[in-house]
Order: C-alpha cells, then sequence, then structure tokens
C-alpha cells in the first residue's frame, strides 16, 4: 500500500503505537501485539488497509505497566512520545494463538502531531499532518563508499543463508538514492534512540547521509 499524504491532507484520529524505535520510510518493522489496547487497532487496520502511527518514546514502555503513584488518573505509568512519527502500513499479518498477532509493517510518510489523545482503555490516538517526503538526490562521488558498504553487507547477510523475509533490509534496493542509503543505515546502526529520531526528523537526505557517513568512517565500517 503506497500513501502519500499531500501538503493539506491532515489525518484525524489516527492510532499510534509508541515504541522504543524509531521507524523510517521504507523501513521495515516486525510486531507481536499481545495487549487488548492493539489487538482490536492492529485487526480493525489490517482489515481496512489503514495505516497507523509508530511514534518513539521519550517516557514509559512498550508495554502499559501498572503505576498507583503515576500522575494519570487511571493508576498506569506515564507514557510521552515525540511529536514526529511515520505511518506504517502491515504487509505481513498472522494469528498463531489466540490473543497474539504478529504482523511485519512498512514506514510510509513521516508526520508531525498536532492533537493527541488518550482513549479510555489505554490506546493513544492523534491528529496528524504530513511532512515532505525526501527528495530523490543522487549519491554523490565522495558518498559512494557508505553505499557500497550497505550493498556489501546485504550481500554477506545473504551469502549467510538469512532468508529474505527475514533480511534487515528489504528490496526494493536503491543504493543510488541519498534518502534511502541513510534510512537503512540509521536503522541498522546502534546509536541512542534521540540520535535515530534527530536524524529521521531531518528534512535534507544529503545531511543525513553525510551525518551516518561520519558514524561509520568513525567505526570502521565505511573508510
Amino acid at each position: 500500500m503506497a500513501l502519500n499524504m499531500s501538503e493539506s491532507l491532515a489525518l484525524f484520529s489516527l492510532p499510534l503505537f509508541p515504541l522504543s524505535t524509531v521507524l523510517y520510510p521504507g523501513g521495515t518493522l516486525p510486531l507481536r501485539i499481545f495487549e487488548v489496547r492493539y489487538l482490536d487497532m492492529i485487526g480493525k487496520c489490517h482489515k481496512t488497509g489503514a495505516p497507523f502511527g509508530v511514534v518513539a518514546l521519550t517516557q514509559g514502555a512498550e508495554v502499559r505497566k501498572a503505576d498507583a503513584g503515576a500522575a494519570t488518573s487511571d493508576g498506569f505509568a506515564l507514557e510521552l512520545f515525540h511529536a514526529v512519527g511515520t505511518l506504517a502500513t502491515i504487509t505481513e499479518f498472522t494469528i498463531p494463538q489466540p490473543g497474539l498477532m504478529v504482523i511485519r509493517c512498512t514506514g510510509l510518510q513521516r508526520f508531525r502531531m498536532t492533537h493527541q489523545e488518550r482513549l479510555k482503555h489505554g490506546l493513544w490516538v492523534a491528529n496528524v499532518t504530513p511532512l515532505a517526503n525526501d527528495l530523490v538526490v543522487k549519491i554523490p562521488d565522495d558518498l559512494q563508499v557508505v553505499a557500497v558498504a550497505l550493498d556489501n553487507l546485504i550481500n554477506t547477510l545473504r551469502t549467510r543463508g538469512a532468508p529474505l523475509a527475514q533480511m534487515p533490509v528489504q528490496p526494493p534496493y536503491q543504493f543510488d538514492d541519498c534518502g534511502w542509503v541513510a534510512n537503512r543505515w540509521c536503522e541498522l546502526l546502534p546509536m541512542p534512540l534521540e540520535h535515530k529520531q534527530r536524524l529521521m526528523e531531518l528534512d535534507n537526505p544529503l545531511v543525513r547521509l553525510e551525518l551516518v557517513s561520519d558514524l561509520l568512517e568513525r567505526s570502521g565500517i565505511a573508510t
């Protein structure tokens, strides 16, 4: 499913999935769903083909926890998350046992929340407006090493027999595009969640790739 919100289009009451990770456009995200607040939401999204929003937590945990001393009125621990997230669409969906859904999602377009609300059963919904998609920018010669390193990593995983469906980077591959290559490295590289969030929010894909190149050079992956 492809979804491209124009500058003038907003989504209202978009269901949110706060996680301890950052989803990038074009990225792949596997999830195991077992909380009651998400089972119904994910089931409806799968049935209708509607997206949901992935946002990175700044406080709280992925699984809702009771906290009698919390500032919230319902006795659960406070959940806070970044205002910029990414739309996700479900590409694989199974129910291996009652009360458990196993899904795989693909990141679509970034968004910024304009209003958020927690419903009575704990599900968050938000009104969101789109952020512009990355411009397609050809990778300059001095940064080609970053794309080559990513291609080499994918080929190494293939030779080790990793099933395509479980590969961390999924086709179609776009090794000549700054944003795509930068996003894939941002997903793969170990770095604090805040750093991943800031890189995802950057409007300029070339700057994002330059920052990724610096990280790879410091780690010795691409020199």
